[in-house]
């Protein structure tokens, strides 16, 4: 298997390993605090908010919302812990489904009547905390937005056990994956039916402005409604076809948020690239262990943003750049949030990591691969676009080492600022840690366990039960470790 992390002692032998590798990422020697001059503690400005560092968090589903899509005490704590993390800019805090049967699961927080106040107590409560651990001033520079989304093939809107998906387009590989019917054209949107999702997007931006978000995110990653659009190459009609087509959604909606909500900023969440979908290798499992991912079967040319259509494990990010140029010259999109992929068929691309969720496959490569093609496509997009705010991820696995790399890309100019997702459900306040000049605590540095993943996909809510105690000595815990317990056996059945 791979080196884990944690056995680099020093990061002469992480940056040794990284060369083994053939990766060059910019690691180094020593994090600095705000107070010696850190580039992680510098403003930036991003359509025309000085945001106060240059440290991000990346937004997060809990599954942990109520029926009726409100924030339960697991959100607000989130929330609070996101004030508390030192970042100066928050993410979109939180996938706020824009109509009810775009949610991903039961419990995810969506636009329905009466959600304006518990979302304002958030934002509140996510401002108080930093008010509490920073100062009231700091405020002043915390940079807040709120993520909006339709999970389109992924809805689960009414029970976590049974998908209700609306698509773009039928996928040759996708739809079987995930237990779409190729005949099914029920479950396709409509051109017709397009202008009124737009509308629900436009409605959930002014909500958020009017609850006193900054900005809002129309995600379009990780294989969601947006994301789908941009690889609908054979679907006709207005919204398939070329890039000027494939992207017209996106274009549209952020028009009506312009028109709709004068002073709201927008953002976007784009998936860089793409690959097919992979599964557990069926010959290389046993012992209650998945086999390593390998690709699933795929026909050329092969619908993927991002990538050869040809050779779909190709990084092409023409289209991309060309994308994220329109947007911010002619839609004047203020911030990207760079990412590639989906959590539900490539998570090793996504969000690298040793342990995969139990439903998932081993790494089919060292994970360092991963967070190095993610961050070198953003680098390669700041070479094109230098004056294009962009935030970089894929930090997380690199666990002791976040705080080098972060550092690096940002003095280095790969990335302007640089975003956390996973590491903050165990160890929140990293940031603040870092720039105030505190050693790491050790033992809160997520390890990739994926039980975040694993829970949720189990039917429970997501969040860090190795070490967090706020979830390890939750009822819930006992029942991941059942779930975890059930996968291994039934895997040791089949491959017997």
């Amino acid at each position: 298997m791979y080196q884990r992390i944690g056995h680099f002692r020093s990061v002469d032998e992480f940056r040794t390993y990284l060369h083994q590798l053939g990766l060059t990422l910019p690691v180094d020697d020593r994090a600095l605090s705000a107070v010696e001059g850190s580039p992680l503690a510098q403003a930036m400005s991003i359509g025309g908010f000085e945001v106060g560092n240059r440290w991000c968090i990346h937004p997060m589903e809990g599954w942990d919302g109520t029926a009726d899509g409100k924030p339960t005490e697991n959100v607000v704590r989130r929330w609070k812990h996101f004030g508390q993390s030192g970042a100066k800019l928050i993410w979109g805090g939180e996938a706020l489904a824009v109509r009810r049967e775009g949610r991903a699961n039961p419990n995810q927080l969506y636009h329905t009547p009466g959600i304006e106040a518990p979302l304002r107590s958030l934002l509140v409560a996510l401002r108080s905390a930093h008010a509490e651990a920073f100062g009231q001033r700091e405020v002043d520079s915390l940079f807040v937005g709120l993520q909006l989304t339709h999970s389109g093939r992924f809805c689960r809107p009414e029970r976590k056990d049974r998908h209700e998906p609306r698509i773009v387009y039928h996928h040759p590989v996708l739809d079987a994956k995930f237990g779409i019917r190729a005949d099914d054209d029920a479950v396709v949107l409509r051109d017709e039916e397009i202008p009124g999702l737009i509308d629900n997007y436009v409605s959930a931006a002014r909500l958020a402005q009017h609850c006193g978000f900054h900005f809002v995110d129309i995600k379009s990653c990780h294989g969601y409604l947006g994301h789908e659009f941009l690889s609908a190459f054979d679907r006709p009609g207005h919204y398939g076809g070329s890039l000027e087509n494939r992207s017209r959604f996106l274009r549209e909606i952020i028009a009506g948020v312009r028109a709709e909500c004068p002073g709201l900023m927008i953002g976007v969440r784009l998936s860089l690239f793409d690959f097919p979908p992979f599964h557990p290798d069926p010959s290389r499992g046993g012992n209650g262990k998945l086999g390593p991912g390998i690709p699933h079967q795929y026909p050329t040319p092969y619908p993927g943003f991002g990538c050869d259509r040809h050779d779909p494990f190709k990084i092409d990010l023409t289209e991309p750049i060309q994308l994220i140029r329109t947007l911010h010259e002619q839609c004047h999109v203020d911030v990207f949030n760079l990412s590639a992929g989906s959590p539900y068929y490539n998570p090793h691309m996504q969000r690298p990591a040793y342990f995969p969720p139990s439903d998932g496959y081993q790494p089919p490569e060292d994970p360092l691969i991963g967070c190095w093609r993610q961050m070198d496509a953003v680098r390669q997009v700041m070479k094109v676009l230098p004056n294009v705010p962009i935030v970089g991820t894929a930090l997380s696995y690199l666990q002791e080492f976040v705080p080098h790399v972060a550092q690096g890309l940002v003095r280095e100019g790969w990335s302007d600022m640089v975003g956390l997702g996973r590491m903050v459900l165990s160890y929140w306040d990293l940031p603040a840690d870092l720039l105030a000049g505190r050693p790491l605590n050790f033992k809160r540095i997520c390890r990739t366990f994926s039980d975040c993943t694993t829970a949720p996909r189990g039917g429970l809510v997501s969040g860090c039960y190795p070490l967090d105690p706020h979830y390890k000595d939750a009822p819930q815990a006992d029942q991941l470790k059942t779930i975890k317990s059930t996968i291994r056996k039934s895997l040791t059945v089949a491959n017997s």
